[in-house]
C-alpha cells in the first residue's frame, strides 16, 4: 500500500460529536409498531424515553461483528444481493458474514500469504456469488465464498510484483476486471484465464482503479495526486483530473456512470462529471485537455484520510446515487447526501477504536457497514 506523502488533516472533536447519530441507548423492541423504544443514558437527555422508527431488516439498529480477524480489516463489501458481507484482513484472510440475523461468521477464506488489501464482488447468481480478493503478496484470487473448501478457491491470478491496492470489475462484461499495484502497472484480466489480457505500465504506484461506463477506458489514481483516464485500446491518456494535493485513496463511479468520486490523502472528497463532452469552455468548445478542471462538480470535507497509519481509505456510492459513504482516520464512518451534488454530511458515525478503513452501502436497504483497523465491523441502519 502506498505511503502518504503530504500532511494529514484532523477533524475537531466538536465537529464530530455535533453530527453523531449513534447515541448510547438501552433499548427494547416494540414489535407491534416496528419501532425501537430507546432510553438515553447520557447527556442532558438522560432518562428521556423516545421511539425511533426502524428502517431495515437488521435485528438491531447497530451491530458489531467481531472475532473474524486477528488484526486490521482493510476493506469491506456487500454482495450484490446484500445477503452477505466480505471483509479483507491484514491477517491474510477474508471473512464472510451473514448480513441479517444471526449475523454469524460463515467462513474464512485462506490462501493469501500476506495482507488482503481489497475486495470486489462480481455479477453472479445470488446462490453462487463470486468474490475477488487482492493482496500484498501480489496475487488476486477468485472465490466462490459459499462453496466448501477447497472448491471455494476458483483461480489465482499472478502478474504483479508488489502490493495490489485496487481491483475493479468491468461494468460491461462480468468476466473482466482490472487491478492496480505498487509495481506501477495496471492489469486487465479475464476470470477464465490465469494470465492478464493486457498490462499497462504507468510508471508510479497505483492506489485506485475504476472503469468508465463504456468498459473500454479506466480511471487510474496513484501517488502522483492525479486521476488519469486511460483508453485501454490506444493505451493513451484521454484526460487528466488535477485538483487533489495528495495520494488518491479511492475511486468509485456513480451508478449512472455520469460522475466519478475520488477520495484523497488530502482529506477531500471530490465529485467529477465524467460524461463524454460534459464540459465546455467559455468559447463554447467542448472537451479538450485544457478544460478538464471544469469537470470538477464539488469538493467536500468531513473525512480525515492519510493519518499516521497511512492506510488507504475506501468510499462507496449508494445504488441510487443519492449518498456517498467513506471511512475516516478519525475512527468515524461518514455519509454524505449527494442528491443535489452539494455533499452535505448527514451522518458521522462513531464506534470504531481505530481508523475506519472502508465503508459500503447496502444495495437494497438503508444499511451501512464499516471496517476498521481495530479488527471489527460495524453494521447499522440509517434513515432512507
Amino acid at each position: 500500500m502506498a505511503t502518504k506523502r503530504g500532511a494529514s488533516a484532523s477533524t475537531s472533536a466538536a465537529a464530530s460529536t455535533s453530527l453523531v447519530k449513534r447515541s448510547r441507548v438501552e433499548d427494547a423492541d416494540d414489535a407491534s409498531s416496528g419501532s425501537l423504544i430507546t432510553v438515553s443514558s447520557s447527556g442532558k437527555d438522560k432518562g428521556l424515553v423516545r421511539t425511533v422508527k426502524r428502517t431495515s431488516g437488521l435485528s438491531d439498529p447497530i451491530l458489531s461483528l467481531s472475532g473474524g480477524h486477528a488484526g486490521e480489516i482493510l476493506d469491506v463489501r456487500f454482495s450484490p444481493d446484500g445477503q452477505i458481507i466480505a471483509a479483507a484482513g491484514a491477517d491474510h484472510t477474508v471473512s464472510i458474514w451473514h448480513t441479517y440475523a444471526p449475523n454469524d461468521h460463515i467462513t474464512s477464506l485462506l490462501s493469501h500469504s500476506k495482507a488482503v488489501t481489497c475486495l470486489a464482488f462480481l455479477r453472479a447468481p445470488s446462490s453462487s456469488p463470486l468474490l475477488l480478493s487482492a493482496s500484498a503478496d501480489g496475487t488476486i484470487i477468485l472465490w466462490s465464498p459459499l462453496a466448501p473448501p477447497p472448491t471455494n478457491k476458483v483461480r489465482r491470478f499472478r502478474q504483479h510484483r508488489a502490493v495490489v491496492n485496487s481491483i475493479a470489475p468491468c461494468p460491461t462484461d462480468a468476466t473482466i476486471f482490472a487491478s492496480g499495484s505498487d509495481d506501477g502497472t495496471i492489469c486487465v484480466w479475464n476470470t477464465d484465464e490465469r494470465k492478464p489480457l493486457d498490462v499497462l505500465n504507468v510508471g508510479y504506484p497505483v492506489t485506485a482503479v475504476e472503469w468508465a461506463q463504456d468498459g473500454s477506458s479506466l480511471f487510474v489514481g496513484g501517488i502522483d495526486n492525479q486521476i488519469h483516464l486511460y483508453d485501454l485500446h490506444r493505451k493513451q491518456v484521454v484526460y487528466t483530473l488535477s485538483s487533489h494535493t495528495d495520494t488518491i485513496s479511492s475511486l468509485r463511479l456513480s451508478p449512472t456512470g455520469s460522475h466519478l468520486l475520488s477520495l484523497s490523502f488530502d482529506s477531500t472528497l471530490k465529485v467529477w462529471d465524467v460524461r463524454p463532452f460534459a464540459i465546455s469552455n467559455g468559447n463554447g468548445a467542448r472537451g479538450g485537455e485544457e478544460s478538464q478542471d471544469e469537470r470538477l462538480t464539488g469538493t467536500f470535507t468531513g473525512a480525515a484520510v492519510g493519518g499516521n497509519d497511512s492506510l488507504l481509505v475506501r468510499a462507496d456510492w449508494s445504488r441510487d446515487g443519492k449518498r456517498v459513504v467513506s471511512g475516516s482516520c478519525d475512527r468515524t464512518c461518514v455519509v454524505w447526501d449527494m442528491e443535489d451534488m452539494k455533499g452535505r454530511v448527514v451522518y458521522k458515525l462513531p464506534g470504531h477504536r481505530g481508523t475506519c478503513t472502508a465503508a459500503a452501502l447496502h444495495p437494497r436497504e438503508p444499511i451501512v457497514v464499516s471496517s476498521s483497523a481495530d479488527g471489527t465491523l460495524l453494521l447499522g441502519e440509517i434513515e432512507p
